[in-house]
């Protein structure tokens, strides 16, 4: 995966859009820099590879339901609460707690 992808996944079996462990290795070129006191600042790290082992979902567990949604299904999703619920939002959380 490129750096400069980005990825959304969805639980298939919870509806969870937030929430994920995501398990990747990675191979990095990084500047090291030593200060005078020997503290370590990392700096200018670049991704030369990733690879996702497993996504998991934080709500319910499953990695078996879990999916890669494409630019397409991003672009399609409607907009999430916090939790991940579509009826959820600021503002119907805001009108609730008035009336």
């Amino acid at each position: 995966m490129n750096s400069d992808e980005v990825s959304r996944y969805r639980c298939n079996a919870c509806g969870n859009l937030t929430r994920f462990d995501v398990t990747s290795t990675r191979r990095t070129r990084a500047f090291h820099h030593y200060d005078v006191s020997g503290d370590l600042s990392v700096e200018a790290e670049t991704v030369l590879e990733e690879a996702i082992e497993e996504v998991s979902c934080r709500w319910c567990h499953s990695s078996g339901s879990v999916v890669r949604l494409d630019a397409a299904e991003m672009l399609d999703s409607p907009p999430k609460g916090a939790d991940g619920d579509p009826e959820s939002t600021a503002g119907s959380v805001a009108r609730s707690a008035e009336g």
